[in-house]
């Protein structure tokens, strides 16, 4: 019962510094809401100049279905020929398409205009997903010229998109945002916890305390586990209600698997704390472990992109299997049936990691 005095003190603390509760309770979801809307994949309303040098009617209906869509913003549609590389480097425009007349073969002429894209390719990522809208749009009106035709084609794909048919990039990075701030919150709030009791020169009045060494480190991490379950709870709610994300998976999966998470986090904050001797130093370890969680989880770019000799990084990341997790659950509706081998790692990496933080914990006490 001595622990519940602790734990008391460590929650006082916390509602005292209202600048701090704002940033655990209220912040992370200003920030999954901000972040949500940014950081996507999807690429919308590109800034297209067209130039239309053809005399065809068919160039017009192409044209037309270009400003027709929500993915192009055609800043001008001009039938004099321009300095192409001198527009694309003042950066109105991202994009431009030309259209010329075919060139004559005999005494025939083709019925399509020829179409050259000119893309920026300074964002070769955008750049290379607008080139391919440019190309179905110009390929579908072809197809449907020649079905009008009677023309059908020898072949012709359908694709059927399972578990995102929208193919809403907020559905598979809202769940990693989520992931990401509970990470975020508690990693940086716990790396602090012990070294704050050194720099106020109270951490003597707890290693003189009757408390037991496991007491004082579950004293110390458990309400920031408490505040990582509300944050959490709290994130998958705006995910849902805000958002609009589907959870076809089990919600009670996801709290275990979050909670598992939280005791890797927490023991890696809580070793963070044990090693700096100052605040300042544990938030710069914190945020320079935070950078490597992110970049090595598979949040923003696929894990098969990253080089074959790094990749075992990604096996000592926690963060990278709970983000596989929650999507599963999230889009595909998934059970532990289907993850079980990502849970039995975290699993693993988190008794790993605690071992190694209460080992120091008491040697720290000890000293």
């Amino acid at each position: 019962m001595k622990i519940i005095y602790l734990l008391k003190k460590e929650f006082l603390e916390i509602f005292k510094q209202k600048e701090l509760l704002f940033m655990m309770i209220i912040a992370p979801i200003f920030q999954l809401i901000i972040l949500g809307y940014v950081v996507t994949t999807d690429i919308k309303n590109i800034p297209v100049g067209i130039i239309d040098l053809s005399t065809g009617k068919s160039t017009t209906r192409i044209i037309n279905r270009i400003t027709g869509s929500d993915l192009f913003d055609v800043k001008y549609i001009s039938g004099v020929n321009r300095d192409t590389v001198k527009e694309l480097k003042k950066g109105a425009v991202k994009s431009i398409i030309l259209f010329r007349d075919p060139v004559k073969t005999g005494a025939k002429i083709k019925k399509y205009p020829e179409v050259q894209i000119l893309m920026d390719g300074v964002d070769s990522n955008s750049s290379r997903i607008a080139a391919g809208y440019f190309n179905g749009i110009i390929k579908n009106f072809i197809l449907d010229d020649l079905e009008v035709l009677g023309i059908s084609p020898l072949v012709k794909g359908k694709p059927l998109i399972r578990f995102n048919p929208e193919l809403r990039s907020i559905n598979y990075m809202g769940p990693g945002i989520v992931a990401l701030l509970l990470t975020t919150i508690t990693l940086f709030i716990t790396s602090i916890s012990i070294v704050r009791e050194k720099e106020q020169q109270t951490i003597d009045t707890l290693l003189i305390s009757r408390l037991r060494p496991y007491e004082i480190y579950i004293g110390k991490a458990l309400p920031m586990g408490i505040v990582g379950v509300i944050d959490m709870a709290l994130g998958v709610l705006v995910a849902v209600v805000w958002f609009d994300i589907p959870v076809r998976g089990s919600l009670l999966v996801l709290l275990i698997s979050s909670v598992i998470y939280l005791m890797a986090i927490l023991s890696y904050g809580m070793l963070i704390s044990i090693f700096s001797t100052s605040q300042q130093q544990s938030l710069f370890f914190s945020w320079f472990s935070l950078l490597t969680f992110i970049l090595l989880s598979g949040l923003f770019t696929p894990v098969e992109n990253i080089p074959v000799g790094l990749r075992w990084l990604v096996s000592i990341n926690p963060l990278s299997y709970l983000i596989r997790i929650i999507r599963e659950i999230f889009l595909k509706g998934n059970g532990i049936e289907q993850f079980y081998g990502d849970l039995l790692s975290l699993i693993m990496l988190t008794i790993l990691i605690s071992l190694i933080s209460i080992f120091n914990f008491k040697k720290f006490i000890s000293k």
